[in-house]
């Protein structure tokens, strides 16, 4: 295995270090304004691809057969559709690419006969699950993704309008970048999630649940109709869902801590409260409208989860402002257009701006 390119928003110094580390040829940077900076930590061989236009080019290198992208928001999008129209499987940790954009993804990525590797813990999960059962879904009768609850599963309602943005950064399994952190804190996380696995596994939303589990064990599940039920368990840690996208189909030993089962004091399943945390609601409206709604959805999440890290909105705001923005901004088919998508998706963020400026 060998590591082609490696790309970066910001943090150069970590970029020049690992591609020192791994002799990478290619690197990408996000930020132009931190090119210079990047050029002077590398040694002159190694080639700087710099932007969204970067990133496609990284993405479309002839000597990489797998391409695993990993950025928070829009810009993930064109590069991802290039390395499909370049023939290259995807290794996919962006919730945005399939929420926003999963109809044209998919539809490309069959056209072009590539594979499609879920990254996030629940769909690589639910991916391993199929995958003993020969990938089938006809026999399926729903997925189920565990949540964790975050670290306002027991808190009442009337308490969740004084929370701040360092009580909701305080994640009780996972360490993750802040916006999906708050994310988790608000369901939202998992209603993107549900998106993403309508589009990765080929099944209607109403076929798509949520159970909180707080220990984070049990990664997923899927239920068959005839009632039986199939889970992947592992310890909470992220190497593994990579490391089986990266060297699928194989399993191969990375040292990574082994779960004993003789050691779980217990584990706990529940309903999510779709009342005081109205995210997955407001996902299924989405899915189901279809077309641009979960860009939508997306976008405006995004803006308000901002907002509220700013102390410009309240905790409860942060859904309060997407429900507002659903319900304002008109969905749109897209079919092979792009430029609708990200249309969309600018006035979803207009409209959250200014809802919350009102507010």
């Amino acid at each position: 295995m060998k590591v082609v390119s490696l790309a970066a928003g910001n943090s150069v110094e970590e970029l020049a270090k690992q591609a020192r580390d791994w002799s990478v040829r290619h690197v990408g940077i996000g930020n132009p304004a931190k090119e210079a900076e990047l050029r002077k930590l590398l040694p002159p061989s190694v080639q700087v691809h710099v932007g969204e236009e970067g990133l496609c080019e990284l993405a479309s290198l002839e000597e990489a057969d797998t391409v695993l992208t990993a950025i928070v928001g829009t810009t993930g999008l064109r590069p991802t559709l290039r390395a499909i129209e370049c023939g290259k499987d995807l290794a996919i940790a962006s919730k945005e690419i399939l929420v926003m954009a999963g109809e044209l993804v998919m539809r490309k990525a069959v056209k072009a006969g590539i594979q499609v590797l879920p990254v996030d813990s629940e769909h690589n999960a639910i991916f391993q699950c199929l995958q003993t059962h020969g990938g089938r879904v006809d026999e399926v009768r729903r997925l189920i993704l565990t949540a964790s609850g975050g670290p306002f599963r027991n808190t009442p309602k009337e308490v969740l309008s004084s929370v701040s943005p360092e009580q909701a950064l305080c994640h009780p399994t996972w360490k993750m970048g802040p916006k999906i952190t708050i994310d988790s804190s608000t369901l939202f996380n998992k209603g993107l999630e549900m998106i993403e696995a309508r589009w990765l596994f080929g099944l209607p939303i109403e076929q798509v649940d949520v159970l909180i589990h707080p220990q984070s064990v049990v990664h997923s599940l899927v239920e068959f109709r005839d009632g039986s039920l199939l889970a992947q368990l592992s310890c909470s840690d992220m190497c593994f869902p990579i490391q089986y996208a990266i060297t699928y189909p194989e399993r191969v030993p990375g040292g990574l801590k082994q779960l004993r089962l003789e050691e779980l004091v217990d584990l706990h399943f529940e309903l999510p409260r779709e009342e005081d945390f109205p995210a997955l609601r407001l996902a299924r409206k989405a899915a189901t409208t279809g077309g641009t709604m979960p860009a939508i959805y997306n976008a405006a999440n995004e803006v308000a989860v901002q907002a509220f890290m700013n102390r410009k909105l309240s905790f409860p705001g942060i859904w309060k402002t997407v429900e507002e923005v659903l319900s304002r901004v008109p969905a749109r088919p897209y079919g092979e257009n792009l430029e609708i998508i990200l249309e969309d998706d600018a006035r979803a963020r207009e409209t959250a701006e200014e809802i919350i400026r009102s507010h």
